[in-house]
């Protein structure tokens, strides 16, 4: 799920959907898709280093990112400079996570990587059917040229976009989440150096961290073949296809939880279903917002809390929460 923490804000449980207008925008010139490619390869291709800012709802957060791609993957160290330290470590798809303040650390297989400036698959075949995709102008980012381009949606079920891509590279260093004109969320790098040489000794803990006896939780995943999870979708949103079904624990004392992940190409919605404890007060239904672009449904059915996450508008999380169903 979303790094970020739930805000405790509780709307009323009355949403009226309605059919999602198709808007009459042209095809998707092949220039801009192939910026598009490049800026799903760059990650994978690049080493980086460098500082970002994450802005959304009047909240700032900055983050120093390090990345190497060699001939044995990419590695990667996150670590959160403001608030409660955060420090994750990526090795491929094996993901450490320490919080240093609680002596916690997650380990975790990843089934799917999606973390600025990596927000693109390596494939961005289909985009073009959910989004237009226009260059608008080139753009100076920490003093590199980037090519401008906006994403403005072919419907009202997601959000626009607007990539700052780097000219030489192809590395994404800003992107804006737009809902019409409005900015809702937004990365940027305040410093970068791209292609630099990055000492190994860069992706160890610190000393003064190495010495501290943690409280390790291994987060599993087991991956369901088609069929065999109880739950489905009875229909999709138009654009979004389900990448993938899971059974996982999302704390160290969590019970197993059903997984379903969806995306467009470019946003991802994620379906929780989980077993209501027969003592337990039941779940508050409803909407729940998140900063920035994520948000949160939550409904129940059958003694389960379906609880549905992404970053899509609030009319998409509710018709996609509402069309989960058993098994027949």
């Amino acid at each position: 799920m979303n790094s970020h923490k739930i805000i405790a804000l509780f709307f009323l449980f009355v949403v009226c959907f309605q059919a999602a207008y198709a808007r009459d925008l042209p095809t998707s010139s092949s220039t801009a898709l192939e910026w598009l490619k490049r800026m799903a390869e760059a990650p994978r291709q690049h080493d980086y280093a460098g500082t970002f800012v994450y802005f959304a709802d009047d909240y700032i957060e900055t983050t120093r990112i390090i990345h190497k791609a060699d001939d044995a993957g990419e590695r990667e160290k996150i670590e959160v400079l403001d608030g409660a330290p955060r420090i994750v470590f990526r090795n491929n798809d094996e993901m450490k996570c320490y919080l240093p303040e609680s002596k916690k650390m997650y380990t975790e297989k990843r089934w799917f990587r999606k973390f600025f400036p990596n927000l693109l698959p390596q494939s961005s075949e289909g985009i073009d059917d959910n989004y237009y995709v226009k260059e608008v102008k080139r753009e100076r980012v920490t003093e590199r040229e980037c090519q401008v381009l906006l994403l403005t949606p072919r419907d009202d079920l997601r959000y626009g976009h607007q990539f700052w891509i780097d000219t030489e590279t192809g590395l994404l260093l800003k992107v804006a989440v737009l809902d019409g004109n409005d900015i809702i969320e937004q990365f940027s790098f305040v410093q970068i150096e791209i292609d630099k040489e990055i000492p190994p000794e860069s992706f160890k803990l610190e000393r003064s961290l190495l010495t501290r006896e943690w409280h390790v939780t291994d987060l599993v995943t087991s991956f369901l073949k088609e069929g065999e999870m109880r739950w489905k979708i009875n229909k999709l949103p138009a654009g979004f296809k389900k990448l993938i079904e899971m059974r996982r624990n999302l704390t160290e004392k969590s019970p197993l939880v059903d997984h379903l992940a969806l995306s467009d190409g470019l946003a991802t919605v994620s379906i929780f279903i989980e077993s209501l404890k027969k003592d337990a007060p039941p779940p508050a239904p409803g909407f729940f917002t998140n900063r920035g672009a994520i948000n949160i449904y939550v409904r129940t059915l059958d003694d389960h809390k379906i609880t549905t996450v992404g970053e899509v508008p609030v009319e998409t999380i509710k018709l996609i929460g509402d069309s989960v169903v058993k098994h027949d």
